[in-house]
């Protein structure tokens, strides 16, 4: 099969346990903060449980606790802390708040907004131990730690007989984009990451520990389903799991030329029933230069996904197949195999930290096939005069909206329940700062194709792949209710912004 890599619904490496140890550091100063990280290992560190972590810059665990997913416009601290009881994140907060510290809690480290770089000299809260799966007794929802990621999940309850909702990327997150809806596979049967969750442990920004849920501060269990980045530390959360329904998925790879853009689109609308589609079928695709198959541009490659039969999934592929596709392969997996099959494994190479990844969403009721063809020619000229750029991606993702739409769209903060079909532009290459500004520049001139496109509706922004400028109704929601009833959450949750890094409200 091939695979090429591709950005699917969007922070800590595999548990490790270490007993606390101060590092021996250099004294570091600045302007701003008195502090110094040995001076704040010092004083946090033996606060904290057993096989707990603190380190520094200094110290060799820095790079794999730091590095980020998108290089451009990180976060900056002065020590790590990795907790290894949830009982330490009130005492990492409380102690951040009395010396006035910022802090940030990173799971999988694969957040890309350029908000996140407005934090300096700050702590960092690692989930990275903070990992437990545990099925409940009623073998209908499991308890989940705060740092766990969709590969682990996705395996772990397979291998029960189970699934639940999570991101469709192997080694990102659960709960970082399940606090902005959490998109992913299985949310034609199930709905988003949200929908599926029963309650959250949450730390609030004084260091307070509480539980979230529809008759715990229901006005925050609202505002943190779609907008969780602005209230608290989800330090573990019970979810809803399910029986799987089928062994295997089959899965068909197509890759088509430019010249069949227009008749590709065509079938995918078709498909795509304005978002009604069958909740077993769902299909992504992406714009991605690929040497095997053209040199002089890019290609057209789609995954269909049918949870079920190749026979069952047939009247559904034929009209692909029609089309005379450059490359076609069909193939049964087991789900937890889908990820990798698909290039978006714990191995792919979209799942590589270091890159400089700038991201640019939009949501659509259907494509429009004029504006897409407008994105492909520009995307193929752009990359062409910029070979640094031809690492990037144009992405559509189609999932199956049957469990998303089923849920009343003012039951939560997440805002975009009517769109039928998730848009990205992922600009990739290597770290240049001499390259930032053009590559934002391609990023917002495709997605302003996308809104000539659609002219007659506003335009969404999924806040999980938001670039970090986008106006707030865009990430929040263009009904003034949804803006004003999070800031009334935000001012009794958190009134003086400690959390404000992740595409902040206020």
């Amino acid at each position: 099969m091939r695979r090429f890599f591709w950005w699917l619904a969007l922070a800590t490496v595999p548990t490790i346990a270490t007993a606390f140890r101060s590092s021996v550091i250099e004294q570091r100063s600045t302007a701003s903060f008195s502090l110094t990280p040995a001076r704040i290992i010092t004083q946090l560190g033996p606060k904290l449980s057993a096989n707990s972590s603190i380190f520094c810059q200094t110290d060799p665990r820095w790079f794999n606790a730091t590095e980020r997913w998108q290089a451009y416009s990180q976060p900056d601290f002065l020590v790590v802390v990795e907790p290894a009881k949830e009982s330490d994140i009130p005492i990492i907060v409380k102690y951040a708040n009395s010396h006035g510290i910022p802090f940030l809690a990173v799971n999988r480290g694969h957040g890309s907004t350029e908000t996140l770089g407005r934090l300096k000299n700050g702590i960092e809260i690692s989930m990275a131990q903070l990992t437990d799966i545990k099925i409940a007794d009623d073998k209908a929802s499991a308890f989940f730690g705060g740092g766990v990621w969709d590969g682990q999940v996705i395996a772990a309850l397979w291998a029960e007989g189970y699934v639940t909702g999570t991101g469709s990327c192997a080694c990102v997150g659960v709960m970082g984009p399940g606090l902005g809806g959490g998109h992913g596979r299985y949310q034609g049967f199930y709905g988003l990451i949200i929908d599926g969750l029963i309650s959250m442990n949450v730390v609030l920004a004084d260091g307070s520990a509480i539980t979230v849920s529809n008759t715990s501060h229901p006005d925050l269990w609202w505002a943190m389903r779609g907008a969780g980045h602005n209230f608290g530390i989800v330090t573990s959360f019970h979810a809803e799991i399910h029986k799987r329904t089928v062994d295997e998925w089959y899965i068909t790879e197509f890759v088509f030329t430019q010249d069949q853009l227009e008749s590709v689109f065509e079938v995918l609308n078709a498909q795509q029933q304005n978002g009604g589609q069958p909740k077993e079928l769902m299909n992504y695709g992406v714009f991605t230069w690929a040497s095997e198959f053209s040199a002089t541009e890019p290609i057209l490659e789609f995954f269909i996904h049918y949870v079920g039969s190749a026979e069952e999934a047939a009247p559904y592929l034929k009209p692909f197949q029609d089309l005379n596709p450059l490359y076609s392969k069909g193939q049964y997996y087991a789900y937890p195999d889908v990820l990798d099959a698909t290039g978006t494994g714990m191995n792919s190479p979209m799942c590589q930290d270091g890159h400089t990844n700038m991201q640019f969403p939009f949501g659509l009721l259907e494509h429009n096939i004029t504006a897409t063809r407008q994105i492909y020619d520009y995307f193929r000229n752009v990359t062409t005069l910029q070979p640094l750029f031809k690492q990037s991606i144009v992405v559509f993702e189609a999932y199956s909206l049957e469990g998303v739409k089923a849920v009343d769209p003012a039951s939560t903060a997440f805002p975009h329940r009517d769109d039928n079909i998730l848009c990205d532009v992922l600009v990739t290459y290597d770290p240049d700062s001499s390259l930032d500004a053009e590559a934002i520049a391609i990023g917002k001139q495709i997605t302003q194709f996308w809104a000539d496109g659609q002219p007659h509706r506003q335009q969404h922004t999924y806040v999980n792949y938001a670039f970090g400028d986008e106006p707030l109704e865009q990430m929040y929601g263009d009904e003034p209710w949804r803006l004003k009833k999070l800031r009334a959450a935000k001012a009794k949750y958190d009134p003086h912004n400690a959390f404000r890094f992740y595409n902040p409200i206020v």
